[in-house]
């Protein structure tokens, strides 16, 4: 008889700004609905799976700190499966994120990755970067400040000697994309898609919605979107993932933001299904499902 425990590790509240009731609850729903289909879960929030690690060889993980990520990558080169995977999460870091999206020709915006240690000056000396998006470049937003909307040279300056001081050394600078900001949720492995207008429903973490502002209703292709954003979880590596995206006057649509698992707010009653599927086709297979079929007709 295989082994059909499966260990569920939590986000530390100090990952889910402004969200931390959200990401518990598509958390708990996901539980909930992988003992639906007859997994033995166990949960750990990332405090109790540092000190204590686990033999449970299926995982799936909400965890942010940097300690946490680098155990599971041990765990994971040492063949146990992880979703989404650690190396997936460190994808999702700014810098690392950016980067990977540009070189796979994932439409994003025109950016740059500075030192916050050298002369600004250097590096926006085009007016395409002003305004702008500063955002640090080594881990996701934790604070407000992590992701900053700039309008001149002065503002630009103070974020990065914020920066400075708070011992970040890079950050990733993003030119501003006119036109209505979309927030997406989808699910590898299942046809599970949503999106919507954030600033349309008061839906934020900072409140930077609002520079963009309300939706004009922009004619787009969603089957397009989802190819995109399918195509950029492959590229770092996660499947469980939301975002944001620009769709410009014309229709063109650019990823501006990629994460890990988020919370799924508007979504999360559906989505917990799809969720536990994707985890079950990443981890341990059909075995030990107790209806085949109801995750058969996830599509």
């Amino acid at each position: 008889m295989g082994d059909n425990r499966i260990l569920g590790i939590s986000r530390a509240n100090i990952y889910s700004p402004n969200h931390i009731g959200n990401d518990a609850a598509i958390f708990n729903l996901t539980c909930s609905a992988l003992k639906e289909f007859g997994l033995d879960v166990r949960v750990m929030d990332e405090n109790e799976f540092l000190q204590s690690g686990t033999d449970v060889k299926n995982i799936f993980s909400m965890a942010r700190s940097q300690e946490t990520i680098i155990r599971l990558k041990e765990l994971e080169n040492k063949g146990y499966k992880v979703v989404n995977s650690a190396y997936g999460n460190e994808n999702c870091c700014r810098e690392r994120m950016t980067t990977l999206l540009i070189n796979n020709n994932i439409p994003h915006p025109k950016s740059i990755i500075i030192d916050t240690t050298e002369n600004l000056e250097v590096y926006l000396n085009k007016d395409e970067f002003i305004p702008c998006w500063i955002k640090r470049g080594d881990f996701h937003a934790i604070h407000r400040e992590d992701v900053s909307y700039v309008r001149n040279r002065e503002e630009a300056k103070s974020i990065i000697n914020e920066y400075r001081i708070r011992g970040i050394k890079r950050a990733v600078v993003n030119e501003h994309l006119v036109g209505d900001l979309v927030k997406f949720y989808g699910v590898a492995d299942t046809n599970f898609f949503y999106w919507f207008y954030p600033f349309d429903v008061n839906h934020s973490k900072f409140g930077l919605e609002a520079i963009n502002g309300e939706s004009k209703g922009i004619p787009f292709d969603i089957s397009q979107m989802q190819g995109i954003c399918n195509n950029a979880a492959a590229v770092l590596n996660v499947k469980i993932y939301g975002g944001d995206c620009i769709v410009a006057t014309d229709g063109t649509i650019r990823i501006i933001d990629f994460n890990d698992w988020p919370s799924f707010a508007p979504c999360r009653e559906i989505a917990a299904d799809y969720i536990a599927k994707s985890i079950i086709l990443n981890n341990i297979g059909f075995e030990f499902i107790n209806d085949k079929k109801k995750i058969n007709n996830l599509r």
